[in-house]
């Protein structure tokens, strides 16, 4: 009987795997090996495609007369760095008494990609190759994995989609970066003062670097608009509250061209007006202080008490994208770094497989998901929730909530601890420990019941006018309950904010307006319909209009996830998710890429994303040139593409038709264009918003500005 080969991505997966044989192990160069197995392992890729110049010398120099450069049949070679451990491997796998070969390089795109490649220069005929497929890396998961492992031409489709992807990029980044180049790069190179300037654009990092300069150019062309909000203060019940204008339908300025939006008016002397008529006094005759707060004496009626019941289930569970974008606001990472420290747990047995897009678990892990919550009883600080769950059995029927959805899922389910690993803990950094909380807790969150708020709310009516007030208190905390964590420097008072960033989003806090309401909790069930309010003052308060906000490392991760559309709210963010741009592995590495290129900037106290000056006239240039290069849709329609050559509803050959007469079109199409001195204008307006310093080799950076200021 001949031995089983296993073959791990990197070396510390591989000694992950070694453990669970059940047979000793002989170290040896680059592998290990028993009586019946031999696990081996690859550095990240050992194989990769070859350049132009490989396939004729004569394309080594840029030339319009050598593209577009579309290979017939593309080339592959052996990585320098790693030709020592490809030797190994490919020894391995083709060893007379290997019988099986089990491939265990990461369960995804890129997993299979690494493999496929190794096996195509190792020329691996006549073996029985099996794929491992896991979730997380303990014994258990190790073991069923192996046990449950398919034929690799199971994967087939998965393994064209990898090699599709990599030609989409080669042929784009090639062809592109060369076409535009040669095109443009005296232009820019003399404006800003150097020998040449080489443009590098590719199918996403070119689309999001456009997402953060027209993010940039929003927040340039915005003009502040203020408005003018009516407040007033009555008494009521005894108790003093404080009550808003708004013009609703029945009112005098119901759809009034005055308003800026129905609490308020474009144009101060509007809402002086409206104070006027309510409060029966000339304007001349209100004595407005400092504060623009005058004492007036007008009555009002109740007209309506309203009390709601409010519900706020706990969040659905953490995929890379969204964890990637709470450890940017809780922790100032960027999404590189969290996800080193979720690979890292990974590895250690505590948290499953990290490069997921899916925010729900399996029915299959469902059923079992008790044994992941009676591990977490291990931890002193989780140990009280653990078992409030296991008492109440609050786990079962899991299946039958939003949690639990198969069709949601692609390759792996949600990232969530796996109760083990615990042995590992005093290894972790604090960063760690932090993100490894995070995913503790929205686990545990949802076992528990949601949380419940009620709100009170009464309409005032005075003059024919309407005011507003409000409160909302949390009457039940439920999941909340679990979300106060270790590491927040703030605890809001009633638990629902969960992050201690939050505030550095620029979100607006309204527990002012909220402290100064709680008297309406206190009398509102003493007061009906009918009932007399005197009202005490009436004042203006002034806004105004804010600005977008700048792109976060986090926030442009959930972006690229959604298509370029940055959306706020999680549920809706859910219901509307489609195709992104990128996938959960290589977001972070674009981010870093575009970093390292000089074409954006990251503030990493704040991880605030703002564009440089080579950025943003590389920008132009795609514009002028590529524009639809810049489309967040189109660079997820590609994405989509591969998505159904992986189910294998479109074949290779009719993606690659298409891919190739789309580089060769756009290719062509800059040739014959002629507008470099047109792009002169627009590198100059850029240009006045930096500090340039290229001289000196350094990426021009933005001038300081008001919106700048506040998120640095």
């Amino acid at each position: 009987m001949g031995k089983s080969l296993f073959i791990a991505e990197k070396p510390s997966v591989a000694q992950s795997f070694a453990e669970v044989m059940g047979e000793r192990l002989t170290r040896h160069d680059g592998y290990q090996e028993g009586d019946n197995v031999i696990v081996t392992w690859c550095v990240g890729h050992l194989v990769g495609m070859s350049y132009p110049e490989v396939y004729d010398e004569k394309l080594k120099r840029w030339s319009m007369d050598t593209i577009p450069f579309l290979p017939k049949e593309y080339l592959y070679e052996v990585m320098p760095n790693t030709k020592k451990q490809f030797g190994i491997v490919s020894g391995l796998l083709n060893r007379e008494d290997v019988e099986t070969i089990y491939v265990c390089t990461d369960a995804g795109r890129e997993g299979e990609y690494i493999y496929r490649l190794v096996r195509q220069e190792a020329q691996v005929h006549d073996k029985d190759e099996r794929r491992v497929w896991i979730d997380s890396q303990t014994e258990e998961e190790m073991r069923r994995g192996i046990k449950e492992a398919k034929p690799l031409s199971e994967y087939n489709n998965l393994s064209d989609a990898a090699y599709i992807r990599a030609k989409i990029d080669y042929s784009m980044g090639i062809n592109f970066s060369r076409v535009l180049s040669l095109k443009y790069g005296r232009t820019m190179a003399a404006f800003l003062n150097e020998k040449y300037c080489s443009i590098a654009v590719g199918r996403v990092m070119t689309c999001v670097q456009g997402m953060v300069v027209k993010r940039e150019r929003e927040i340039r062309d915005f003009q502040k608009t203020p408005f003018y909000r009516v407040l007033g203060t009555a008494d009521l019940a005894g108790a003093s509250i404080h009550l808003e204008w708004k013009a609703v339908e029945g009112t005098k300025y119901y759809n009034s061209p005055l308003l800026y939006k129905e609490n308020g008016f474009n144009q101060k002397s509007s809402a002086l007006n409206l104070i006027s008529e309510v409060s029966e006094l000339p304007v001349e005759e209100l004595h407005f202080n400092e504060e623009d707060i005058a004492p007036v004496s007008n009555v009002g009626i109740v007209e309506k008490v309203e009390k709601k019941k409010e519900k706020k289930n706990p969040p659905l569970l953490y995929n890379l994208a969204e964890i990637q974008n709470d450890c940017s606001k809780l922790f100032k990472i960027s999404p590189e770094q969290t996800l080193e420290h979720i690979q890292s747990l990974y590895e250690k047995k505590l948290v499953t497989y990290p490069r997921t897009d899916a925010r729900v678990l399996s029915s299959a892990i469902a059923k079992e998901i008790d044994k992941n919550i009676r591990g977490l009883g291990n931890l002193n600080m989780m140990k009280p929730f653990v078992d409030e769950i296991l008492s109440k059995e609050s786990y079962k029927g899991l299946e039958k909530t939003k949690y639990v959805n198969d069709k949601q899922i692609t390759d792996h389910y949600a990232i969530i601890p796996t109760g083990q690993g615990f042995g590992a803990l005093k290894s972790l950094s604090m960063t760690e420990l932090s993100v490894y909380e995070i995913i503790v807790r929205r686990f545990l969150a949802i076992f528990y019941p949601p949380a419940e708020y009620e709100k009170v709310s009464l309409t005032v009516d005075t003059s024919g006018e309407k005011f507003f007030a409000s409160e909302k208190y949390l009457k039940n905390e439920g999941y909340l309950a679990l979300m106060q964590y270790t590491f927040s420097k703030k605890k809001d008072k009633d638990g629902e904010k969960a992050f201690a960033g939050a505030e550095a989003e620029g979100e607006e806090s309204t527990n002012e307006e909220e402290e100064e309401n709680q008297n309406l909790r206190e009398v509102i069930d003493s007061v009906k319909k009918g009932v007399e309010v005197s009202f005490a003052t009436l004042g203006i308060k002034e806004g105004e209009t804010s600005p977008p906000k700048r792109y976060t490392s986090g926030s442009i991760i959930l972006a690229m996830e959604n298509a370029g559309n940055l959306i706020e709210d999680e549920e809706l963010r859910e219901q509307i998710k489609g195709n992104g741009i990128g996938t959960s592995a290589t977001r972070a590495e674009i981010i870093s890429k575009l970093e390292r290129d000089r074409y954006i900037q990251l503030n990493k106290k704040t991880q605030v994303i703002t564009p440089t000056l080579l950025g943003e006239m590389i920008y132009d240039v795609v514009f002028f040139s590529i524009r639809n290069l810049l489309s967040p849709k189109l660079t997820a329609s590609w994405e989509k593409g591969l998505d159904y050559v992986t189910q294998g509803s479109v074949t290779s050959d009719e993606y690659m038709e298409k891919l190739e007469a789309y580089v060769t079109e756009q290719t062509n199409g800059v040739k014959n264009l002629y507008n470099q001195n047109q792009l002169n204008q627009y590198f100059h307006h850029a240009a006045q918003y930096y500090k340039t310093d290229a001289s000196k080799g350094k990426a021009p950076v933005p001038k300081a500005t008001k919106s700048s200021k506040k998120e640095k």
